[in-house]
């Protein structure tokens, strides 16, 4: 499987599921939210295409760098599913000069930390050091991504290791929901792959790990992000020497995806299971929609927090799950609404009711004024809050290269977000949350859910 490894606190996480006021407890007026203000950015890119981003914050001597490549399991064919997992752990050895031990030691020496993830449609190379370290961490980790190693010693191992990850994997409901609500949606397209197979890992050759990095590899399609406290000459001085040479690659590019509804229910049988995962979604809108802002205020009151309405109705009131929480996926060409939860089996039929109750609700009743602006003072204060940290400018930076987003977005966010009203709510609702058109899974006793759905449930809603 891809293991989905999101950095900067993953920018789904950053922009959709922020907390929300509980509509039964609305906490005292806090001071209003001051826009944010991004510090002067400067940006540049190299001859090879390389793009980079600059931005001072701060007066403690540390920066935190990110190199990030805009590569994954979307460029997988359906054979390579899991390939560019193993690719970045196969990076994550070390260069021709460095085992990755040896870099981790070095970067310890810096006073900070080394990471390297992989993504569905990035993979990153990102730590933090001492200000003055700045141009040595740059140096390393661009020996580290333009010369990996690929020992051959380590293949096997990372094998083994990644199929017993995907084995327990595929014991986890919610990994099991997802993979059959995500190939449902998607089908043949890489975002609807979630397992790979271990006869897949096992046919795995370094000739295919080589070739899977030096086909999606490369400059055009990586940018790197220094922001906190540095010396800006030294850094892109450091970046011209260190990356100036690597091969320019293939450009960005995501295989076309169709954004559409597909209304289906599907249970995936645990017979006598205690609970039953939920999920449940459809496609929505894309950060660059202009009803965005007022989606992501939307989602946060239906769903997107711990005292949201569905969390108070089916666990403060009802106490079927204890957990609930809805999201928006964001990838390149489409987004995903989900509600997930994990509900006692007897109540599987009931909980999905009272989430479209609550759904319905929404779409027929504005909010009140008072419960909206507590939800928008509590979501302005938590993005300024986020934005107050290196890793966190550069979790938005990524945010804005990756959808084509201007800066004036960070600039009138808290605004935006107050302009809101609960009519808009409502009709956000109305046209991108039907029901009617949601996919839901359930992965639960398929003997108590059809009986429910049999005794309980209107037809039409299975």
């Amino acid at each position: 499987m891809n293991k989905v490894t999101f950095y900067i606190a993953s920018l789904t996480t950053l922009f959709f599921c922020s907390s929300v006021i509980a509509q039964k407890e609305i906490p005292p007026a806090g001071g209003t939210a001051k826009d944010f203000k991004l510090s002067e950015k400067k940006t540049g890119k190299l001859n090879n295409g390389l793009k980079t981003t600059l931005v001072k914050y701060g007066s403690i001597p540390k920066v935190s760098i990110n190199l990030n490549v805009s590569t994954g399991g979307v460029h997988e064919t359906e054979s390579e599913n899991g390939l560019a997992q193993l690719t970045g752990e196969m990076i994550k050895q070390g260069s021709v000069k460095m085992d990755f031990k040896t870099l981790s030691k070095k970067v310890a020496g810096m006073g900070g930390t080394v990471n390297v993830g992989v993504g569905k449609e990035d993979v990153f190379i990102a730590g933090s050091v001492l200000s003055e370290f700045a141009p040595d961490f740059i140096e390393a980790i661009a020996d580290l991504i333009m010369n990996p190693a690929f020992p051959a010693t380590e293949l096997e191992r990372i094998k083994s290791n990644l199929k017993r990850d995907l084995a327990v994997d595929m014991t986890v409901p919610q990994s099991i929901a997802q993979d059959k609500f995500r190939s449902a949606l998607f089908k043949d397209h890489p975002y609807g792959r979630y397992f790979t197979k271990a006869e897949t890992i096992d046919g795995f050759t370094m000739e295919n790990v080589k070739d899977f990095y030096n086909k999606n590899f490369g400059a055009k399609r990586s940018g790197l992000y220094v922001v906190g406290e540095f010396d800006a000459a030294a850094v892109n001085a450091a970046i011209n020497k260190a990356f100036g040479k690597w091969k320019a690659g293939p450009d960005i590019y995501t295989p076309p995806v169709q954004s559409q509804n597909i209304k289906d229910t599907l249970i995936v049988d645990r017979k006598d299971a205690p609970q039953t995962t939920l999920l449940i979604g459809l496609p929505t809108l894309l950060p660059n929609d202009k009803d965005y802002v007022a989606m992501y205020v939307t989602n946060t009151l239906l769903g997107g927090f711990f005292g949201s309405r569905i969390t108070s109705n089916i666990r403060e009131s009802k106490g079927y799950t204890y957990s609930p929480l809805s999201s928006i996926l964001n990838r390149r060409g489409v987004s995903v609404w989900t509600e997930a939860a994990d509900v006692t089996s007897e109540h599987t039929v009931d909980a999905l009711q009272e989430i479209e109750k609550e759904i319905r609700r929404l779409q027929d009743e504005p909010p009140s004024p008072d419960e909206l602006k507590g939800i928008q003072n509590y979501l302005t204060g938590i993005f300024v809050l986020q934005n107050s940290t290196p890793n966190g400018i550069i979790g938005q930076l990524q945010f804005l290269d990756k959808y084509g987003l201007p800066d004036s977005f960070l600039a009138n966010f808290v605004k935006n977000i107050h302009s809101v009203t609960p009519a808009q709510v409502s009709a956000i609702a109305k046209k991108y949350m039907d029901y009617n058109k949601m996919m839901v899974v359930m992965v639960g006793d398929a003997k108590g859910i059809q009986q429910q759905i049999e005794s309980k449930g209107p037809k039409k809603a299975f």
